[in-house]
């Protein structure tokens, strides 16, 4: 009898998006300080994402940051795989909120990275009964995670789960 993988791939999945600087003040990139960082993203059938760098890099503080993207992609995956193991878990979750942050180290030689982000779920369910599955569905969506399977740095977990009022 032959044995049988447990595991298969589902397939790939293929994303696009067109990334437009539009920056120019008039003299292309002629020297450092000579234009913005301003960037349009877009996905097809989906509003336009402005963006720019993050202030310290001479970039627009009222668009998002390639750092603000990373971290609310982590946040944002966490919370739709939360989600996910918690209905495979009998769990209802009235309500969740994180307030997430990330920790960027800069390398002195013009680039850094990522050293460690930190997800801070407020959880609410409905029933008492449902915490303490609750509290170990984060370690399931921690795994499912695509984005944080990703990265190369740690991504932690500090959540809490309270029951409905």
């Amino acid at each position: 009898m032959a044995a049988h993988s447990t595991s298969r791939t589902l397939g790939d999945h293929h994303y696009a998006l067109t990334s437009t600087w539009t920056g120019n003040t008039g003299s292309g990139t002629s020297g450092y300080r000579d234009y913005r960082r301003d960037v349009t993203i877009e996905v097809q059938g989906k509003p336009d994402l402005l963006a720019s760098a993050d202030k310290p890099f001479r970039g627009d503080p009222t668009r998002w940051n390639p750092e603000d993207m990373l971290l609310a992609s982590l946040s944002e995956c966490h919370l739709l795989s939360y989600l996910h193991a918690c209905v495979t878990a009998g769990v209802v979750v009235v309500s969740y909120r994180d307030q997430a942050t990330g920790l960027m180290r800069e390398n002195g030689a013009g680039g850094g990275s990522f050293v460690e982000v930190m997800l801070r779920p407020e959880v609410v369910v409905a029933e008492a009964s449902m915490i303490e599955a609750a509290e170990r569905a984060h370690a399931q969506a921690n795994e499912w995670c695509f984005i944080a399977n990703s990265m190369n740095f740690p991504v932690h977990h500090e959540a809490t789960v309270t029951a409905q009022a």
